[in-house]
């Protein structure tokens, strides 16, 4: 393990944008870790992949990227294992692994961006499927005593694209490894989301099988968004508003065509894509940042803007969705 000074941050965040670490380094075993924390560097930042960060300065005291490896398969039942995964690896790359060995659950979960140690964090989820849906467990480093704890799924919070990591335990833990129960036969297939069913549809697909699901997913989410390596980006940057019936009521006197979807709660959530549409923004560009031309819930670095031109951007977009509709919208990213 080495900590390097002054270290760019520009290749290790997919917006690509400029930014420096005071200290930065690389941990690939909890050991190292421990070691890395010794070093006395506060703050300490823990750094995925990079996919799920607004950076909007340099980072002081001390980067660490978990880096940390391993799939180990834990039989429990007849249909079932546990698969526990090493924080470091990358999230799309374990979602390829387990359909390739015929583990269902994780399959709707393909081609998003970051690191299986950061997907707890952020509670990620789509086309109907959440983290929470398959998630066992965690063992996570404490930051400040280099002990290592672990937590359950109640322990996690798990709510809406977020989780107790997000709230009180922001910033103190480092994921080090996930434990996901998964399914090797009668595996639930989730095709409830209208573009999931049209793509299946398309490739003359009736009886998806996981792997079906995978691909599909894939062949969606690489139409509308753009490739982090062409075009940065953090892939969604917003969430999308859950409302009361009542919003959502004062929401159709405005545009009687406003899309939803029913929660259980009797609340509703809407399209913050389609919000932010209405309000002209997709496919606009403001200097060097801009609202992708696909997806207008991506934003997009276009060349040389930084992190205070997309922040900037983002806050604007906010102000004219409330100004023409009275919803909030609020940033799935990590603002740093």
């Amino acid at each position: 393990m080495e900590i390097r000074q002054n270290f760019s941050l520009q290749p290790l965040n997919t917006f690509g944008l400029e930014a420096t670490a005071d200290n930065f380094t690389a941990i690939f075993s909890e050991n190292e870790l421990r070691t890395a924390l010794r070093s006395g560097l506060r703050p300490v930042f823990i750094l995925g992949g990079g996919s799920n960060i607004l950076l909007t300065g340099n980072l002081r005291g001390l980067v660490i990227q978990n880096k940390i490896g391993g799939i180990e398969i834990i039989p429990k039942s007849k249909n079932k294992v546990w698969v526990e995964v090493g924080g470091g690896v990358v999230w799309h790359e374990f979602v390829l692994w387990a359909v390739e060995n015929g583990f269902g659950g994780v399959e709707n979960l393909s081609l998003i961006p970051g690191s299986v140690g950061a997907a707890p964090v952020q509670n990620i989820g789509a086309y109907g499927v959440e983290l929470k849906d398959v998630f066992v467990k965690l063992s996570a480093i404490d930051l400040k005593t280099g002990k290592k704890q672990g937590f359950s799924k109640a322990e996690c919070q798990f709510g809406y694209r977020n989780s107790f990591f997000k709230n009180a335990g922001k910033g103190r833990f480092c994921i080090t490894s996930v434990t996901f129960e998964l399914t090797t036969a009668g595996h639930k297939i989730n095709t409830n989301y209208g573009d999931l069913q049209k793509t299946l549809a398309e490739n003359g697909i009736s009886n998806p099988q996981i792997s079906d699901i995978s691909r599909a997913v894939i062949q969606i989410r690489s139409s509308k968004l753009p490739d982090p390596a062409k075009i940065g980006n953090c892939g969604s940057f917003f969430k999308n508003p859950e409302i009361s019936r009542e919003e959502y009521d004062n929401l159709l006197e405005i545009n009687e065509k406003a899309p939803h979807f029913p929660l259980p709660d009797g609340r509703v959530k809407v399209p913050a894509g389609w919000l932010i549409e209405q309000c002209g923004w997709k496919g606009k560009r403001v200097g060097n940042a801009g609202c992708y031309e696909k997806q207008a819930l991506v934003l997009v670095n276009l060349g040389g803007a930084t992190g205070e031109d997309v922040k900037k951007l983002a806050a604007d977009i906010i102000q004219s969705v409330f100004e023409k509709f009275g919803v909030s919208l609020e940033a799935e990213v990590n603002i740093l």
